[in-house]
């Protein structure tokens, strides 16, 4: 019996492939690696730059062992098209994360953002865009193992729903945030690939990938405008340190080790936060009629001149009447630049003058005169009268503890109570000793950028977005003010009292009022049972909002378990020690259940809730992470505060006392909404265990759940 040729084996052959890629991709990195810069770099600094950019291009061209090279294959019936150089009839085009080519140059694996890869997400069986075949692949590790076959342009083939995609989706979560470039959906890859010109906004509730789908934005919008993005900048904004180092595996993952990271509080770090506000403080401070209060503030420190300048030089005099002073600084003010700029402007405003005297006497002054003008004794002690110096944090200082001068420049914006509420209850020495809270911090950006413009990037992405106050939003909106902006966030999940009411508010502030606004719909990483149930919360913390209907074929997990007889005993007893014990062993054993599955599992409880859990934790015997901390095959249990929850996701979640996670907010709706950020956070199970009564925004037409 004659022996099988292995390459009659599709698999063999896709493997060989894959070999062959992975040493393509070898000898790419050890031709960069091998460069010799000696003889092109003119100085050391040439050297240093060229050095770290090779640094760079090594790292980007990695070999990630349990990363799939490629993950998918296109068979074109016809060419492209005459715009693209790659591509002849019938050429064939495997997709992965990076462009990897041979010795040649020909094309093994083309970058998934590449203009030939777009069908690729887009192709359907109505609408093929001229693909004879889509293949997919699936990996065990980083080892080829199945393919699965779409003969998109074949009419008596049916439809179906891709396995290994619906696997993909569902592949157990151990360790950082990973990308979704082998699983984008033609609604996700529209968002992905949309323009560089213009600001998007993605309204997506849980599970929906909207953080993946700015993520390949950014990655999307390197390769297709890699110059202009190296020179402008670009930035992703989170809400926490923890959620930041969550995600900061994927652009990496996709070749892109440039883009930087940041929560608001870092953009706005000018002083050391050490205080907290209260909520109406808070409220009051991100308004954004604060904004106009300290223009004001800032314009209030110019004064009128009430004597002229007189200019020595020589035997010379030369003066500038008071009356001719007074226009000079009327149109910087009219002008309404910043103050810094207006400040530097008025020395040379006032020498000028002095210059056109100069000239009608019969000099002939040229510009190094009138630079000594505008560095005369008496046009630089004029300025400082007519235009002192104004230092943001300074200012900031005297506004919150100075009530007439806070009356003064709010009047007709802030009511007296509001005043009131924002004015510390003691005088403050001086800005080191003051105990500054994070809204304080973003009214001295606010303050910074009155006095001097601040340094706009070419993108930046915004997630969790509907948590900022409209003072935030304008924080960030100055550092895009000459590029554009990704906007991602679910209105009902807002949990802060200042929460966005609309995205076309929040544009307005961000200063991108003419962003469009995408919302996703299709839920693929919360089970179907999952987001029913948390859906039943949306009427009452967002009214109007579309629920997201979860496309998982996989129905998941779900349980609700009330405390048992004894342990609801115990709770109605005096020993609230011992009912708490209870309770705890019995979300110990909740987890102790999830932990025998594959994947990570996540405890979530009411902040309040979280040293009691992690002692029982610790006294079983169970190891555990902090949120932001990576797991590992050993260690796959995390301990969430419901307040760090958001942005997160887990194989498996226990999510304990669900009334501890709502009354543990200033009010019902934010403790609903951070409940529903707290239900949604499960790729493939959940259990909700309590002692005292669910919320009866959960049991209000409760069926069979």
């Amino acid at each position: 019996m004659p022996v099988p040729d292995p390459s009659d084996d599709p698999l063999s052959r896709e493997r060989a492939h894959l070999t062959h890629s992975r040493a393509a991709l070898r000898s790419m990195r050890e031709d960069v690696e091998s460069l010799d810069i000696r003889d092109v770099t003119a100085n050391w600094v040439n050297a240093e730059v060229l050095t770290r950019q090779i640094e760079d291009r090594v790292k980007a061209l990695a070999d990630l062992s349990h990363t799939p090279l490629f993950f998918g294959r296109l068979d074109y019936l016809h060419s492209p098209g005459a715009d693209q150089a790659e591509g002849a009839e019938g050429e064939r085009f495997y997709i992965g994360r990076r462009h990897v080519h041979d010795a040649d140059g020909d094309p093994m694996v083309i970058d998934w953002r590449a203009p030939v890869s777009q069908p690729f997400y887009r192709a359907s069986k109505k609408n093929p865009l001229d693909i004879a075949l889509r293949r997919r692949f699936g990996y065990t590790g980083g080892d080829l193992t199945a393919y699965e076959d779409e003969h998109l342009s074949d009419p008596s083939e049916t439809a179906a729903t891709s396995k290994l995609l619906q696997q993909e989706i569902e592949r157990p979560r151990v360790g950082p945030m990973r990308d979704i470039v082998a699983t984008i959906q033609p609604e996700q890859d529209e968002i992905v690939r949309s323009g560089l010109g213009g600001s998007v906004c993605v309204q997506g509730g849980p599970g929906t990938g909207k953080t993946a789908v700015g993520l390949h934005r950014v990655a999307y919008l390197l390769y297709a405008h890699r110059d202009r993005l190296a020179r402008t900048g670009t930035l992703v904004i989170g809400p926490n340190a923890s959620f930041l180092h969550y995600i900061e595996q994927v652009l990496p993952a996709l070749g892109e080790l440039e883009v930087k990271q940041a929560t608001v509080d870092d953009l706005v770090a000018h002083v050391e936060v050490r205080g907290t506000d209260e909520a109406p403080a808070a409220v009051v401070k991100g308004d954004a009629r604060m904004a106009e209060v300290l223009r004001r503030a800032v314009r209030s420190h110019v004064t009128m001149p009430v004597e002229p300048v007189v200019v020595v030089r020589g035997s010379r005099r030369w003066r500038v009447p008071a009356y001719e002073l007074e226009v000079i600084v009327q149109e910087l003010l009219d002008r309404d630049i910043r103050y810094g700029a207006a400040r530097e402007a008025l020395p040379q405003r006032i020498a000028h003058a002095v210059l056109v005297q100069m000239e009608r006497s019969g000099e002939a002054p040229d510009d190094r005169v009138q630079d000594a003008v505008a560095r005369n004794t008496a046009v630089k002690a004029a300025v400082k009268n007519l235009w002192p110096p104004v230092e943001p944090a300074k200012l900031v200082l005297r506004l919150l503890s100075d009530a007439d001068f806070l009356a003064t420049h709010a009047e007709g914006l802030l009511t007296e109570d509001e005043q009131k509420t924002i004015l510390w209850a003691r005088p403050v020495r001086s800005v080191k000793s003051a105990k500054w809270a994070a809204a304080d911090a973003v009214l001295i950006d606010e303050a910074t950028d009155l006095v001097q413009r601040t340094h706009s990037l070419g993108h930046v992405v915004l997630d969790e977005a509907q948590d900022l106050s409209p003072m935030q939003y304008r924080a960030v909106g100055r550092r895009c003010t000459t590029g554009s902006a990704t906007v991602l966030g679910d209105l009902a999940q807002g949990t802060t009292p200042w929460a966005t009411r609309s995205w076309e508010e929040a544009l307005t502030h961000l200063g991108k009022g003419d962003a469009v606004v995408e919302e996703l719909t299709a839920g693929f990483r919360v089970p179907t049972d999952v987001i029913t149930y948390a859906s039943r919360l949306l009427p009452h913390i967002a009214p109007g909002l579309t629920p997201v209907a979860s496309v998982r074929e996989n129905p998941g997990f779900f349980e609700v378990r009330p405390a048992t007889a004894d342990s609801a005993d115990s709770a109605d007893s005096a020993d609230s020690a011992d009912s708490a014990a209870t309770m705890a062993a019995e979300v110990v054993a909740a987890c102790e259940e999830l932990l025998r599955n594959e994947g990570s599992v996540g405890l979530i409880a009411a902040d309040a809730r979280v040293p009691l859990l992690a002692e029982a934790l610790a006294a079983a015997g169970l190891p555990h992470l902090g949120p932001g901390e990576e797991t590992t095959l050993t260690t796959r249990l995390t301990l969430v505060p419901a307040s760090l929850a958001k942005g997160l996701e887990y194989d498996y979640v226990v999510l304990d006392e669900p009334r501890a996670v709502v009354d543990g907010e200033p009010d019902e709706r934010t403790g609903l909404r951070r409940l529903y950020v707290s239900l949604t956070r499960a790729v493939s199970g959940l259990i909700v265990t309590h002692a005292a009564p669910l919320p009866p925004q959960l049991t209000e037409g409760a069926g069979a759940l």
